[in-house]
C-alpha cells in the first residue's frame, strides 16, 4: 500500500470510528441490515459444515467476527486492520472470545482457509481510479497466496445510479473483477450481484 493510499483510508476510517464507535457508522455502513446483508453474500465462500481458519482483511471493530458468533458459525478467526483505531476497538469489544484475535498492520501476513474482505475497497478519495484498480489487483494477489481454500470481496459496482455516485468512492467493472479471478486464481467463482446493495461480491473457491 503507497503512502497516499494509506493516508486516506487511515484519516477517514479514525475519524469515522472516534466519531460513531463501534457501530456500522463507525465504518461507513448505512445500518445494521444492510452490513449483515453484506457479510452474508461473503460467508457463501465457507462450506456449510466443519471448522475452518478466517481471515478478515479490513476487519473494522469486528462486526464480522460478531456475525459468526451469532450465526453460530465454527471459525478461527484472525482480523486485519491498518486503522489502529479500529483494532484498538475490536481488542477492547472482544477480548474474552477465544479462537479470535486482532493484528494491526498493512500487511495479510497470516495463512487461512478462506479470507474475506468487506468494503476495503470503497473509500478511495482524490486517489485515480486507475491507481486505485491497480492498487485492489495487488491486494486480491496477496490475498490470493494467504488463502487455501478461497477467499471473497466485495465492491461497489459501475452499475450504480449516476445521480447516486461518489467522486470518493471507487466503482468496479464486476465483469473486470470476475475475468481477473477467472483467469488468475481459480475455476470456480461465483459473482453475486442480486442482493439489493449497489455493490457486487466475488467468491473464489480454489480446488483442493
Amino acid at each position: 500500500m503507497n503512502a497516499a493510499i494509506f493516508q486516506v483510508v487511515n484519516e477517514f476510517f479514525t475519524r469515522t470510528i472516534n466519531q460513531h464507535g463501534p457501530t456500522p457508522k463507525g465504518v461507513d455502513w448505512n445500518s445494521e441490515a444492510a452490513q449483515e446483508v453484506r457479510f452474508e453474500q461473503l460467508l457463501k465462500i465457507l462450506p456449510e459444515d466443519g471448522s475452518h481458519s478466517l481471515n478478515d482483511y479490513g476487519c473494522g471493530y469486528g462486526a464480522l467476527l460478531d456475525y459468526c458468533l451469532k450465526h453460530g458459525l465454527d471459525v478461527d478467526y484472525v482480523g486485519f486492520d491498518i486503522v489502529e483505531a479500529m483494532i484498538k476497538e475490536a481488542v477492547r469489544t472482544h477480548d474474552k472470545i477465544e479462537r479470535a484475535r486482532f493484528i494491526y498492520g498493512q500487511q495479510l501476513t497470516v495463512e487461512s482457509d478462506y479470507t474475506v474482505a468487506s468494503g476495503v475497497f470503497n473509500l478511495k478519495g482524490p486517489i485515480p481510479d486507475e491507481t486505485w484498480t491497480q492498487y485492489v489487483c495487488d491486494t486480491l494477489e496477496k490475498i490470493d497466496r494467504l488463502s487455501k481454500k478461497g477467499f471473497a470481496f466485495n465492491l461497489l459496482t459501475k452499475y450504480s445510479d449516476a445521480e447516486k455516485m461518489r467522486s470518493d468512492l471507487y466503482y468496479g467493472d464486476p465483469c473486470f473483477y470476475f475475468d481477473l479471478c477467472k483467469r488468475l486464481y481459480a475455476r470456480n467463482i461465483a459473482l453475486l450481484h442480486n442482493y439489493r446493495q449497489y455493490e457486487f461480491t466475488i467468491l473464489v473457491h480454489k480446488e483442493i
